[in-house]
């Protein structure tokens, strides 16, 4: 491969100019320094607390906690794991939902000198269960939500803590181990294209370094205060989680990503969120339901990731946050941390129909290569490829995984280079666009899907014979999965008997929205599988179970007629289900603020969930027009004339 280009880790005057906008009015910024990520997250974050031991450290719409008190209660959890484990450094299993017992549990865990793997209850039991059984882990920490769970997982991690038993009596003064920088710190699983998830390992330099990067890039400081709206089992939440712990800010887990919609705006309201961090998608969900007046007065800055954002995206932010906020386009992964970031306020004009990700970052160089590893020139695709001394360690338990896709230059000790399996383009200023995925890994909802992994979910169902998946884009250029599925013996498989079956094996953002049932996969001349030659799935509605019965009301009428928009569906019957139609939260959100417009009602999301049909929600809609309605009363005005007026 060729020597890099040399680029400075900064901004053209433009966006220079946008960048310094980015401050707490407070002033209280301080810089975080290079000679800090030399040392354990645990040495910094004890800092801090001694800092701001009054400070919120974390707060949620259930409890909140001081950073005096997350300090002691994360050493009790560390003296508990030194007890059960002794000292070395190995991976522990933290089973949580999303909330102060997960952030607890992770700094327990790196007090302790271990490796932290977390893992979303919610995932399904057997990726939880190959996760344990891949990462070797012997302790699983937990708590009293999820301890059942913990004890019916059968391979792996044998002995087991439950956070809820450790009593005020274990010590809380903190442990101090000799915990180095180079120390593994935590193993994030993410999908992977042979089936079976994969686990990025991040030692403590690394993840303070992202730190140091998004810390000085967004000035975080202790007044400000950071949404957490993904799961820590997620590399997303790293910048977030941390970046707010060691420096002093609170940070502030939104616990019902499902109801992201005009919940999500007046959670940020109501808490006075001052630093907002997302995938596009579940930003598009928040903004789709702002019906105007909504004021964020003390959001300060939006970082979206995750995927690519639209030129309607930034002309969503413009209209509904005030000038004082800005936008941030970050590109990154889980094996890199951020590798470029564009800035965008009120006034910047939306002159391409794609939006750049811009930027070198600090400590980050990019280059984009072809097939035999020549750095091609501006204006030209390539795959973009990382160099730098601070990326992930590589993948666990996975040498060969690591060698393909992380390796050393010649002439350098200390630096790698990582192949992200992105393309891109850069333009003649040194502006890097995003070109799409080189290989098959797409991004759905934000979230990472190989769609390797979801192929051989559905290869292992007894009734099929193959299958192939991939991501086409629906009615609103959303990235969806659509699988090709190949039946034995003819068996008609509906879409909702595969759904109910790979609930069993995968998450749901990587369950596919659309099935096609074909006789056989298309396929090369060299015998593999012709994914152009794939037929177009069509908008026909799918062979659900349920039969089909027409709208029978006015009412119905339009209701199916909404549905069927935001599904992109030719038809939809009044007593179909609408997860078996495809649906989920994205296009929830979107039907349901259809249906204000229309009936001029809200209807929650767990409220639409429950309603499941048409008919269902027809009934519902219905019912608050009624209750509506009866809430009007009459005042005698002071002229003696009747005026009506709601309450």
């Amino acid at each position: 491969m060729s020597e890099f280009a040399t680029t400075r880790a900064g901004l053209p005057p433009d966006q220079e100019a946008i960048w310094h906008k980015c401050r707490h009015p407070s002033g209280e910024f301080i810089e975080f320094p290079r000679e800090e990520i030399q040392q354990s997250i645990a040495d910094r974050f004890e800092k801090i607390a001694a800092l701001y031991p009054d400070g919120v450290a974390v707060r949620t719409q259930q409890e909140s906690i001081t950073y005096r008190d997350l300090n002691s209660t994360a050493n009790r959890v560390a003296r508990a794991i030194l007890e059960k484990r002794g000292e070395g450094n190995e991976p522990i299993i933290l089973i949580f939902e999303q909330g102060v017992a997960a952030i607890i549990a992770i700094l327990g865990s790196l007090k302790a000198g271990k490796i932290y793997v977390p893992l979303d209850p919610s995932f399904p039991r057997d990726r939880i269960a190959a996760i344990v059984k891949d990462c070797q882990a012997q302790l699983l920490v937990t708590n009293n939500q999820n301890i059942a769970f913990a004890d019916s997982l059968k391979d792996g991690a044998k002995d087991r803590l439950n956070l809820d038993t450790i009593g005020h009596a274990v010590p809380d003064n903190n442990p101090r181990l000799d915990v180095t920088p180079d120390t593994i710190a935590s193993i994030m699983y993410t999908s992977g294209s042979t089936g079976s998830p994969k686990g990025v390992v991040q030692n403590h330099v690394g993840i303070l370094h992202r730190v140091m990067i998004y810390t000085n890039m967004l000035h975080v400081c202790s007044k400000d205060r950071l949404s957490l709206l993904h799961s820590p089992s997620f590399g997303s939440s790293i910048h977030h989680l941390f970046s707010s712990l060691l420096n002093g800010a609170a940070l502030y887990p939104f616990e019902s990503p499902l109801r992201a919609g005009l919940s999500l705006a007046r959670w940020l309201i109501q808490e006075g969120i001052s630093i907002y961090h997302s995938v596009p998608s579940l930003f598009r969900q928040m903004t789709e339901a702002l019906s105007g007046p909504e004021e964020f007065l003390n959001l300060r800055a939006i970082s979206l990731t995750g995927a690519p954002i639209s030129i309607d995206d930034v002309a969503v932010y413009q209209r509904h946050f005030a000038a004082p906020c800005i936008l941030i386009h970050l590109m990154g992964a889980t094996e890199t941390g951020w590798i470029r970031r564009y800035v965008i306020d009120r006034e910047t004009p939306l002159r391409d129909s794609a939006v750049p990700v811009g930027f070198p970052i600090e400590d980050k160089t990019v280059a984009l290569i072809d097939e035999d590893g020549k750095e091609m020139p501006p204006g030209q695709a390539g795959e973009i490829a990382v160099r730098s001394r601070y990326l992930a360690v590589g993948y666990w338990n996975n040498t060969k995984l690591t060698a393909d896709k992380f390796f050393s230059p010649a002439g350098t000790d200390d630096e790698r280079i990582y192949l992200t399996g992105d393309m891109g383009c850069l333009a003649a200023d040194g502006c890097l666009y995003h070109a799409g995925r080189k290989d098959f890994l797409v991004k759905v909802r934000g979230f990472r899907v190989e769609t390797g992994e979801v192929e051989s979910a559905l290869r292992g169902l007894d009734k099929l014979k193959d299958a192939v998946v991939i991501g086409t884009s629906d009615a609103n250029g959303e990235t969806q999965l659509t699988a090709y599925v190949v039946p034995k013996d003819q068996f008609l498989l509906t879409p909702t008997a595969l759904r109910r079956l790979l609930r069993e094996k995968l998450p749901d953002y990587m369950i596919p929205q659309i099935f096609v049932l074909v006789n056989a996969l298309p396929l090369t001349a060299n015998g593999k599988i012709d994914r152009k030659a794939l037929p177009d799935p069509g908008n026909a509605r799918p062979q659900i179970e349920t039969d089909y019965m027409a709208p029978r009301t006015e009412m119905e009428k339009r209701l199916a007629q909404i549905w069927a928009e935001a599904l992109d569906l030719s038809t939809v019957g009044v007593e179909d289900d609408f997860v078996e139609l495809g649906g989920h939260s994205l296009l929830a959100t979107r039907i349901i603020g259809k249906v204000h417009e229309a009936f001029g009602v809200e209807v929650s999301m767990r409220a639409f969930l429950d309603a499941a049909s048409v008919a269902g929600l027809a009934t519902l809609v219905s019912a608050l027009c009624d209750s509506r309605d009866k809430i009007k009363i009459r005042n005698p005005a002071a002229a003696g004339d009747e005026e009506i007026s709601e309450i």
